[in-house]
């Protein structure tokens, strides 16, 4: 005999309410093994595949591990020092490009801005303000905004948290497969299976094409000559993930810095331009459709409002899982809603076989 369904709404709120506490208070805590959990859901698909392959599961994380330390060891010496040195160089040089900004507005619409009006004063102000703090914000990122023990436990934890997990996650799927309550097993299994599909072709798919693109602009756009064009190739493959989000960034950010460096020289401009233009054609017609899908059941809308809510709430902690949490609520209110219209809330007496009384003439 099932429990009644008012017992099984408090046993599940009590559970979600112990999860929101728990994830209140230890955040931060747990950050390692939220990003091992997801080192390993993303590669999990390419260790199945070596195992289908004729490999066993302990060689196929063996191999992945050893090529993941390979290209972060090559990532680490060749990218990183060369990304931090031009974020600092950034932030250093906003206060000179707008002042040039202010000069070019001067010269171009003397009666709308002069040296004493408020906008002038205003563009000063703000390249001054983000210089200041900007690259002291970046610069206790990168060195402090977790301890050198925090980092430490990041480069440890993380890497150890995801190969255990990647070894057995089929394992632990059944595990929870064999826990799930009989009554509603078939039920929580199809929702699963809808999430895991809303994920996969979301964090794999979208993952790729952040990687893709990000690689493609930053090469690009340092073979053009374009200063900080690593940063601003990895900004907008980071924010690519969000549609149309990285190419507007990124764009933005590109040429302005083009149109400063470049100023007369209207073929590297273009060349700028067209960069993000095909990249964008690369990616609308080719990366997202074969990559992701033309349907995810994510909606930019719903995206941003998932990250902004739990990245408040939970810091950085709550923007990892987000994704997955929009993707499970998404599914969740897709279901409710077939739900609603197989029953007789929405389909009326017509519907469940009464006739409708006769109406007289």
């Amino acid at each position: 005999m099932s429990l009644p369904v008012s017992d099984q709404v408090k046993y599940w709120g009590i559970a979600a309410a112990v999860l929101f506490i728990v994830l209140y208070a230890l955040g931060n805590q747990l950050l390692p093994f939220f990003l091992g959990a997801a080192i390993a859901y993303f590669l999990d698909p390419v260790a199945d595949w070596l195992e289908n392959h004729g490999c066993s599961r302990s060689l196929a994380t063996g191999i992945i591990t050893i090529s993941s330390i390979i290209a972060f060891v090559i990532i680490a010496l060749m990218i990183l020092p060369t990304l931090i040195q031009q974020s600092v160089q950034l932030f250093n040089i906003i206060p000179t490009l707008a002042q040039n900004f202010s000069d070019f507005l001067t010269e171009k619409f003397p009666s709308l801005l002069d040296e004493q009006s408020t906008l002038h004063k205003s563009l000063e102000t703000l390249g001054q303000t983000v210089s200041e703090h900007g690259a002291q914000l970046l610069n206790t990122a990168l060195s402090s905004a977790a301890t050198l023990l925090e980092v430490i436990i990041l480069f440890v934890i993380v890497p150890v948290v995801s190969i255990y997990l990647l070894l057995d996650w089929d394992r632990m799927i059944g595990k929870i497969d064999d826990m799930l309550p009989l009554d509603h097993a078939p039920v929580i299994r199809r929702l699963a299976s809808e999430i895991d599909k809303t994920l996969s072709s979301f964090i794999r798919g979208m993952g790729t094409v952040c990687l893709v693109l990000g690689t493609y602009y930053a090469i690009t756009l340092m073979l053009v000559g374009l200063q900080f064009g690593l940063v601003v190739g990895f900004i907008a493959g980071l924010l690519t993930f969000i549609p149309y989000v990285g190419a507007l960034v990124g764009g933005g950010l590109a040429l302005g810095l083009a149109l400063f460096q470049f100023w007369g020289e209207w073929v590297w401009i273009g060349a700028v331009a067209g960069i993000f233009a095909s990249g964008q054609m690369i990616e609308g017609n080719f990366l997202t459709p074969k990559l992701v899908g033309n349907s995810i059941g994510l909606h930019p809308v719903w995206l941003i409002l998932a990250l902004s809510v739990f990245g408040a709430l939970f810091g950085f902690v709550g923007m990892l899982i987000a994704v997955p949490l929009a993707a499970a609520l998404g599914v969740f209110v897709r279901f409710a809603a077939e739900q609603y219209r197989n029953g007789p809330l929405y389909r009326g007496v017509t519907e469940t076989g009464q006739s409708e009384p006769a109406t007289k003439d």
